[in-house]
């Protein structure tokens, strides 16, 4: 037997956390001294311990630990770590774009942003839409435009979205991505929509989209300055982006929001 101090040496699992993990029912000694209370593991433990120690540095709640450590089948169990080291992932991105956003708007002072009006005629493409929640937007798009790949044998033009103001507004909204081609396919979700003419103001977004939120601040604040409003969903149109290189610092993506002039100058 191993006293608890002894444990602690061995597997790097501090005294007071070897107590709170018996206390939460997660590794409890062998033996608990009935008179004195002094807890006794034994080497069988170790390994235990360590697979604990390991899932706790990858921030793994203690209740998946537990579910992991109790879970019979090898497969499940790497499943549940499977889904928490994509948690973590997930959690990484959203860190790097809010540095990436961060640094950028910390900027002594930002470059102007070169900002066009561009009338758009009506135009026919082939498209996949539906009504989608912000935080599914990019796993929804990545399937959209596989489909729009495999459908669309002789694209016109680079692909594009538009996006619902209430995508942003509320959370959920109209998401439409298409591709541009002489003889759109209705093959699936695809099928041809035409866009209806408008005048955008245009921007482009250079580099991959951790900052991209910023550009449409950019974009909002030259649009306010120059007495628009915007007048329907925001258009993106992707010049060159993840099909084309595998360069982010060469990725450009157009942003257009419909507008209409407020007062006359």
């Amino acid at each position: 037997m191993l006293a608890i101090g002894e444990f602690s040496r061995l597997t790097h699992l501090s005294v007071r956390t070897l107590r709170r993990y018996h206390d939460a029912g997660l590794l409890e000694p062998a033996i608990v001294d009935a008179a004195s209370g002094y807890r006794y593991y034994t080497a069988e433990q170790i390994p235990t311990a360590q697979v604990i120690h390991r899932l706790r540095e990858l921030d793994v709640p203690l209740p998946d630990v537990q579910r992991i450590l109790r879970s019979p089948d090898p497969g499940a169990r790497a499943a549940l770590v499977a889904d928490h080291l994509r948690r973590l992932e997930a959690e990484l991105d959203r860190t790097r774009a809010a540095v990436v956003s961060l640094r950028r708007l910390l900027q002594p002072a930002q470059p102007p942003l070169d900002v066009e009006l561009r009338a758009v005629p009506a135009t026919t493409v082939a498209a996949v839409e539906d009504d989608v929640a912000l935080d599914d937007v990019l796993a929804w798009y990545a399937g959209a435009t596989a489909e729009l790949d495999a459908a669309v044998d002789a694209p016109t033009g680079p692909p594009g979205g538009l996006y619902d103001n209430a995508l942003f507004e509320d959370g959920r909204g109209h998401v439409l991505v298409h591709r541009p081609t002489a003889a759109p396919p209705r093959v699936g979700r695809v099928h041809p929509v035409t866009l209806p003419a408008v005048e955008l103001a245009v921007t482009t977004h250079a580099g991959d989209h951790d900052d991209i939120a910023v550009t449409y601040g950019q974009l909002g604040s030259w649009v306010v300055a120059n007495a628009l409003a915007v007048a329907g969903p925001v258009r993106e149109t992707y010049l060159v982006g993840p099909r084309d290189t595998t360069d982010p610092t060469t990725w450009r993506t157009e942003i257009g929001w419909p507008v209409f002039r407020v007062t006359d100058r």
